[in-house]
């Protein structure tokens, strides 16, 4: 099976689920679980919380705040598995639907 990353996307800095969010992720995770499916998964704290480090020139820089200025940020994350894209399209349909936000999904590289 292959690995996918489905980032969740939202338009808020800070933005938590809802307790109604929460409890429509925690079926969701139990049901990726279930199935097969679930590798891992977290939420991730403020962008502004961010640290960029940087040492591609010897010493390194940090700097403080994300990388990117953005409308959106990627407030968390599944990893999961899937036999195909379809399928792993599916899987991000429900994500999308339990968190009441936006899901990119990327394959994991493999060697």
């Amino acid at each position: 099976m292959a690995q996918y990353v489905m980032s969740v996307l939202d338009d808020v800095a800070g933005g938590r689920a809802t307790p109604e969010e929460a409890a429509a992720i925690d079926v969701f995770n139990e049901e990726l679980q279930a199935k097969g499916h679930w590798v891992f998964a977290g939420g991730l704290a403020a962008p502004s919380a961010a640290t960029v480090v940087d040492a591609r020139d010897g010493e390194p820089v940090f700097t403080d705040g994300p990388y990117l200025e953005s409308k959106e940020h990627i407030i968390g994350f599944w990893i999961i598995e899937a036999p195909h894209l379809d399928a792993a399209l599916r899987l991000a349909a429900g994500g999308s639907k339990s968190c009441n936000r936006r899901i990119e999904l990327r394959p994991v590289l493999s060697e």
